[in-house]
């Protein structure tokens, strides 16, 4: 009796990292995710900001009555109307546009951030359902050959070639893989809830894995560059925005222009007779607001250019950080090929000394302890190589958030 080994061709390479059926899952999951709507609907409203910003200040209406009325050549003063329109200088307008814009940038970038994030979530997510479901058939697989031997060891108690106890320990076994198999289903259970979450739907459908995942024994050249990774070009969108707000402020900090007009009726004076007897007031005005203590705009001035500062250094910082994790990732993938090329070489040797047991089973020489130890081996080694796959595209679910375009 041997255990076949199905050394699967990869359905995954090393440069891609995602079968159709995540790529679906991944596409869903950035259209209904509520953290992904939550921040389109931010730069919507940052987007009508700029709208906003084409704003002009409110035109001032006045209207008043003479209780004592002014006498003039012309007449007497009835009553006093105007209307007053301010408007910022020059290039004030552009400049806010310009702000708000940057501002709208930046919120569009957190989109691509969230989703990015989202990609890993349901890529690392996925390889775990993937390797609990492995696992799980590993299990049944091992279940069904420990019953195997089982029937091998009653027949070998049938003729004196083993004992009772070789019964017992074969059956103790069984429950234990028996127990790891409930407890790989709560899992399964649990993490399917998760995934379903961030694909914000029903948290009981089921979810189609793929059917087998293999590691190429050739590691794909990755990007190692993240200089264009959203997170960073935020960071420069930020300091673009500082940029646009120093030049918004310095035209702030220029003359306001006002134009208006006066309408002043007058009565006509009674008795006389002339040309200009009754005739109204209308007088055009001009009028500047000159920001003569102008330390806020200074003080502005200064706290932008710290800003700015601020920014290259959090930036500085953030992309050491992500070249860190990119290297770990990288170097942890690398790790798991490995583990994985070692489990499956291990996996072999011990299905050879499977196969030696089972001959010397023939000739009624069988130890049903060497047979529980090898296969132990072999569930080990199983089991590690699954968890070797899972780690392996998981780690490569990080590369992909740190390089992909």
């Amino acid at each position: 009796m041997k255990r076949n080994i199905i050394i699967l061709i990869g359905l995954l390479t090393a440069g891609w990292g995602y079968s159709q059926t995540l790529a679906s899952y991944i596409k869903e999951a950035e259209a209904n995710n509520p953290e992904v709507q939550a921040f389109e609907i931010k730069y919507i409203i940052s987007k009508e900001k700029i709208s906003e910003s084409n704003d002009l200040p409110n035109t001032e209406l006045s209207a008043g009555i003479f209780l004592s009325e002014p006498e003039t050549r012309t007449g007497a003063q009835k009553a006093s109307f105007s209307i007053k329109q301010m408007l910022p200088w020059f290039g004030t307008v552009t400049a806010r546009e310009n702000y708000a814009s940057s501002l709208a940038e930046v919120d569009y970038l957190d989109i691509a951030i969230t989703k990015r994030k989202i990609r890993m979530s349901v890529s690392q997510s996925y390889y775990k359902l993937f390797a609990i479901k492995e696992k799980q058939e590993v299990l049944d697989e091992n279940i069904q050959l420990l019953q195997t031997y089982e029937s091998l060891a009653l027949t070998s108690l049938e003729v004196g070639n083993a004992s009772a106890v070789d019964v017992l320990r074969l059956q103790i076994r069984q429950n234990e893989l028996q127990a790891q198999k409930d407890i790989l289903k709560s899992e399964y259970n649990t993490e399917k809830v998760q995934f379903n979450n961030l694909l914000n739907r029903e948290e009981t459908l089921e979810i189609d894995l793929v059917a087998n995942l293999d590691i190429n024994d050739v590691s794909a050249q990755q990007i190692t560059d993240i200089d264009v990774h959203p997170e960073l070009e935020k960071y420069d969108r930020l300091y673009e925005s500082v940029t646009q707000s120093e030049l918004l402020n310095q035209k702030e900090s220029n003359p306001n222009i006002g134009f208006g007009l006066n309408y002043i009726p007058v009565a006509d004076r009674v008795g006389i007779d002339f040309s200009d007897n009754g005739k109204d007031i209308l007088m055009p005005m001009v009028s500047l607001a000159i920001p003569i203590l102008n330390n806020k705009y200074k003080s502005r001035s200064l706290q932008n250019n710290l800003r700015q500062e601020q920014i290259s250094a959090q930036k500085t910082n953030r992309q050491n950080l992500l070249e860190t994790v990119l290297n770990t990732a990288i170097n942890n993938k690398e790790a798991e090929r490995i583990k994985y090329n070692t489990q499956v070489k291990n996996l072999e040797k011990a299905n050879d000394a499977e196969e030696i047991l089972i001959k010397n089973y023939e000739t009624g020489t069988i130890d049903f302890n060497d047979v529980l130890d090898i296969q132990e081996l072999q569930l080990k080694f199983q089991m590690n190589r699954i968890d070797a796959i899972k780690n392996y595209y998981s780690q490569m679910a990080v590369i992909n958030y740190l390089t992909n375009q």
